[in-house]
């Protein structure tokens, strides 16, 4: 990213609309240097979060967690994702990615809270190198 990315967030997020919904996901966003979209193509900017996993502030598997701008613009049935532990993957990463719509992958991510099951997470695992070896929606 960019040395100045938080500072340029509140204008890219006006230039990006309300369409979206609550999540700031730009198609170009150019706080991404060219090396990061290598490191996001591949999901390599993901692996410092198991640094998390392993301290159990995250799992491998369950809703991503969002910054806190984006969480307050969340509507009453969208909060209903905070129940579980935040994950690297889940449900809307295996199912497209950036290119799902915001009511697409909150669907996905409740899905995922009220039908969790050790299995299901092991075929999101599972799903998840494939999504990632494919690259679709990565952004």
């Amino acid at each position: 990213m960019a040395r100045n990315a938080d500072a340029m967030r509140p204008a890219l997020r006006a230039q990006q609309g309300e369409d979206s919904g609550p999540a700031f996901k730009l198609q170009h966003d150019p706080r991404v240097t060219p090396i990061g979209r290598i490191l996001r193509r591949w999901s390599l900017d993901e692996l410092p979060q198991l640094i998390n996993v392993l301290m159990g502030d995250m799992s491998l598997v369950g809703p991503r967690p969002h910054p806190l701008d984006d969480v307050e613009l969340y509507q009453e049935r969208d909060l209903r994702r905070l129940i579980a532990k935040p994950g690297m993957t889940g449900l809307w990463q295996i199912a497209g990615r950036s290119d799902l719509t915001w009511n697409a992958s909150i669907e996905l991510d409740l899905l995922y809270v009220e039908n969790w099951s050790f299995v299901g997470d092991l075929a999101i695992l599972a799903r998840t190198l494939q999504a990632v070896i494919r690259g679709g929606g990565a952004r």
